[in-house]
């Protein structure tokens, strides 16, 4: 969109940002690219610029969705080699895609059961009503299972509770405790705060230690959560699942770099550095989320799960033609490289799940 203050009779000797001097030809400023206008700011400069932005981000998407669609490799092989302002910038392609499929899998089935509409504690609440009226125990699922963990274990039923077990038989004291090494005093203490636990429903770390008679440390406070959260977790492992889930973005931006790292040492010898690796990597992700998002709509509206079945197949065709235009290497050669490093992927996603599940769960 073409705006005044464009125009030769508002060009200025200098640029007004970083002061260089400018010739009246030159619209932009050769150093630092901004509009050589010394014209004043009206209402409809802000609406120009703003479409101008929109519009060119626009075009530039809808460039960058058709070639990594339909031309595997291609758009990072043109990125590296410098085509850089037909494409949008491929980390912040990766966020809008891996944003856009986050949404979608929000409105999935897999979350059928969640209520993202309530407050935690509206939910606790709702549900204690209902069973004190239906004497029947039911699980609550909702977007963050430990925001509230005080309602949700209040609502658990005392059925669940096992009689035979008795938390004094399991009692320790310090004295004992400092006498046995750092693991056997783990499992001591950890029977314990379990057994205590399942049979008082105190979820305050402070109250339970103070009342086991165990010393008020910070570590014994974590301990005593966790085998609180644990308890929950076994109950409904759902719960973890879901915020698991949440974090996958964050995960999987973790994941990509370590990946990247293998993908250089599998083509060691290939022209390419790390960071061009890393850029054919957000490109691959980028499709990934595209792909699965459309699969996602698909299943959605007809309540199966074929498209995500079918999505799985047209990946696996789509990163083995990426890996051959991108790194110009036969069939041979990639097939054997594709198998590798897929290994190398389902190993690493292994690990940094793990990781994730545990860190996750440590730092709760």
């Amino acid at each position: 969109m073409k705006s005044k203050r464009s125009l030769i009779e508002y060009r200025g000797e200098e640029c007004l940002n970083c002061g260089k001097p400018l010739e009246v030809e030159q619209k932009y400023c050769p150093n630092c690219g901004q509009l050589n206008s010394t014209k004043k700011l009206a209402l409809g400069d802000f609406f120009s610029e703003f479409f101008s932005g929109l519009f060119a981000y626009d075009s530039r998407f809808i460039r960058t969705m058709n070639i990594l669609l339909f031309k595997p490799g291609k758009i990072s092989k043109d990125y590296i080699e410098g085509k850089r302002m037909r494409y949008v910038n491929p980390y912040r392609f990766f966020l809008t895609t891996s944003i856009i499929f986050f949404i979608i899998y929000g409105y999935d089935f897999s979350f059928e059961g969640m209520n993202l509409d309530q407050e935690p504690e509206e939910v606790a609440r709702n549900l204690e009503e209902f069973n004190e009226k239906n004497n029947t125990n039911i699980e609550v699922e909702f977007e963050n299972p430990f925001q509230n963990l005080d309602s949700i274990i209040n609502t658990n039923s005392k059925n669940n509770l096992k009689e035979e077990e008795n938390y004094k038989d399991h009692l320790i004291t310090e004295q004992e405790l400092d006498t046995m090494s750092f693991m056997d005093a783990l499992d001591a203490k950890s029977k314990l705060f379990s057994s205590y636990f399942e049979e008082t429903k105190n979820n305050v770390p402070v109250d339970a230690v103070t009342k086991l008679d165990l010393k008020n440390s910070g570590y014994n406070h974590w301990l005593y959560k966790k085998v609180v959260d644990y308890n929950l977790v076994k109950q409904n492992p759902q719960l973890f699942i879901n915020y698991l889930i949440s974090k996958l973005p964050f995960i999987i931006f973790a994941f990509l770099p370590i990946f990247s790292l293998f993908l250089s040492l599998l083509y060691i010898r290939s022209k390419y550095n790390y960071m061009e690796h890393l850029t054919f990597a957000f490109h691959t992700q980028s499709m990934c989320f595209i792909l699965y998002s459309i699969a996602l709509i698909i299943d959605l509206i007809t309540g199966d799960s074929f498209g995500v079945n079918f999505a799985h197949l047209i990946f696996i065709g789509y990163l083995f033609q990426g890996l051959r235009k991108f790194y110009q290497q036969g069939k041979l050669k990639t097939t054997v490289k594709f198998v590798i490093l897929n290994i190398i992927f389902f190993t690493l996603a292994l690990i940094v799940g793990l990781i994730s599940i545990f860190g996750s769960f440590a730092v709760f």
